[in-house]
Order: structure tokens, then sequence, then C-alpha cells
């Protein structure tokens, strides 16, 4: 009997060995992405909490529409996310890749929100 998924089983194994040591708090929250074959979705939790204080995808309304590729839409997700939280308030933040490599769209989304404002 073997794994049926094994890129699913490495990304499960780097998630919870980043989540052993990551945390989110209310005055520095956890910065998670989540990216699927079609759409990059990123939150800010407060792990304490346990509550999503903002959050921002490539489904929004705002970014819906356009044609852009992946990367590019990834950067525009993380300057959409970066206004988000200023405007709530939220300054610095700790990034949570999530298990994903920092390499592509989660390394463009992660540049564009620092351009933004935000501090990680």
């Amino acid at each position: 009997m073997g794994i049926k998924n094994k890129k699913v089983f490495r990304r499960n194994r780097i998630k919870m060995r980043v989540r052993k040591v990551v945390t989110g708090t209310a005055d520095r929250p956890r910065m998670t992405v989540f990216r699927s074959n079609k759409q990059i979705y990123v939150q800010l939790i407060d792990d304490h909490a346990q509550q999503t204080l903002v959050s921002a995808s490539s489904s929004d309304k705002s970014l819906a529409g356009e044609v852009v590729n992946k990367i590019e839409q990834a950067k525009k997700v993380g300057k959409l996310m970066a206004e988000r939280a200023i405007d709530a308030g939220i300054k610095t933040v700790v990034f949570d890749r999530n298990g994903y490599l920092y390499h592509g769209r989660v390394k463009s989304l992660a540049d564009a929100a620092r351009e933004g404002g935000l501090k990680f």
C-alpha cells in the first residue's frame, strides 16, 4: 500500500513542520497563501483568536475579468492584500508559504505585498 499522491503528502509534511514554529497574533498575523491551478488566495489569520482578519484572492470582483498570466495575477493579489491590510491597521505579518516552494507565484505575491507596504 503506497501513498496516493506524493506531492500532496510532501507539501503537508512541510506545512506541519513550518506551522509548529509560525503562529499569528492580533498585532502580527500569519499571512498564509493557497494556490490552486487557476487561482491564488491569501489570508491574514490571528491564530490565538482563530479568526481571519483580512483576505484577498484572484477571484475577487475587483480583479476578476482581467486576462493576465498567473504570476501577474499573484502580483495583483499581493498588492490588493497589502492595501486591505494597511486599511485594517496591520503593518507587520509573519509569512506562511503553506508548504509551497518560495518560487514563482508565491514569491511574486510576497514581493508585491512588500512593495505595497507590508513588513515580513
